[in-house]
């Protein structure tokens, strides 16, 4: 009877991999070849983690097995980087974007395969590895949020068409959470309304406001940071400090022209 059910299931499974709703690149993992797989964050080096346990590499498993094979990969810049190690020191390498690409590219990809996979990694796996750091409620809201209303505060009496470079390379403590799609979403909300802004980085030069984003100090009710806007033909610069405070309600975001008490 046994013999029978686990020769009915491979059946199964070879039917939908062929109908495209599985692949079979990943079996390695659920014949038990995989001691650990190694999960390192690219904007944060010292954002590592390690999976050894058996039921948690099971569960990617079922998520990576299940993933789509494509031929484009997303063109947004990867947030992690899996490494899966496989007996006799064979490394098996993907670049993974956190969420799913608008336009249904792949966010899993290593040099020759390409994989649409579900955002579950984000929710089961990741994110339990975040709660360890103990990132800020809602991060997106707030982050974006500040650098947002920062911008209007500076521009308020100023000519909004500038070109303006928003440098989030250098933000060491908040860049562990910065994710490609959400930069995406940041950019359009962005260009509404400032039509010339864009995520410059390292191209400084290129723009005549360079606004730079540091954070201070987080935790889950409570983000600090200082965002610092550079003019290059005044040659001058202004500091503007944001003291974020979370409550049932929400994050109350406010901006400081000079430094607030407690900061």
């Amino acid at each position: 009877m046994t013999s029978i059910l686990l020769s009915g299931c491979d059946k199964i499974d070879e039917l939908e991999v062929k109908a495209g709703l599985k692949n079979s690149d990943f079996e390695y993992i659920r014949e038990g070849k995989v001691d650990k797989i190694v999960i390192q964050n690219i904007r944060d080096q010292g954002f590592k983690f390690v999976v050894t346990d058996q039921n948690a590499i099971k569960d990617l498993y079922d998520i990576l097995s299940s993933g789509k094979k494509v031929s484009r990969k997303s063109s947004l810049q990867p947030d992690y980087i899996f490494e899966i190690y496989e007996g006799n020191n064979k490394i098996h390498k993907f670049n993974y974007i956190a969420g799913l690409d608008k336009k249904d590219f792949g966010n899993l990809y290593s040099n020759n395969q390409i994989y649409i996979v579900s955002k579950r990694i984000d929710n089961d796996m990741i994110n339990n590895f975040w709660n360890i750091r103990m990132p800020p409620n809602n991060f997106k809201q707030v982050y974006y949020g500040s650098i947002m209303n920062t911008l209007n505060e500076y521009f308020r009496d100023k000519d909004k068409n500038k070109k303006i470079g928003i440098n989030f390379r250098d933000d060491i403590d908040g860049s562990r959470f910065i994710l490609s799609t959400e930069v995406e979403e940041f950019k359009s909300d962005l260009n509404d309304k400032f039509k010339n802004a864009g995520i410059g980085n390292n191209n400084k030069d290129k723009y005549d406001i360079w606004v730079t984003i540091k954070t201070e100090g987080y935790k889950s009710t409570l983000y600090k940071a200082t965002i610092t806007f550079w003019d290059k033909k005044n040659k001058s610069e202004k500091i503007y400090y944001i003291y974020d405070t979370y409550s049932g309600a929400g994050w109350d975001i406010k901006v400081y022209k000079n430094e607030p008490e407690n900061f």
